[in-house]
């Protein structure tokens, strides 16, 4: 199961559709292709899925959220979180 955990736009290449986002201290960049242009700014939360910015969220939202995700993280074994990292890391899309 992949879970979509908000993450902040720290940097947009508009040249390269990019945004470059941080997910609870990890940065990486995804693709801005599904997004209307302009819709994404540098300061916004978002969920993403396979590499793709899929929607804005809450700011409001999206910092709850990362509460709850914060609380989960603490409860688990170095050996989990590492698994968890990696495969959300890993993450397709599956289908249904």
């Amino acid at each position: 199961m992949c879970l979509s955990i908000p993450s902040k736009v720290v940097k947009i290449d508009q040249e390269q559709n990019v945004a470059t986002v941080d997910t609870m201290g990890v940065q990486r960049e995804a693709s801005l292709d599904l997004m209307s242009e302009g819709d994404v700014k540098v300061g916004d939360y978002v969920l993403l899925h396979i590499g793709f910015i899929m929607n804005k969220i809450d700011e409001e939202d999206a910092l709850l959220s990362l509460e709850t995700y914060r609380e989960i993280i603490e409860a688990m074994d170095e050996e989990e979180r590492q698994r968890a990292i990696l495969e959300d890391d890993e993450c397709e899309n599956r289908g249904a």
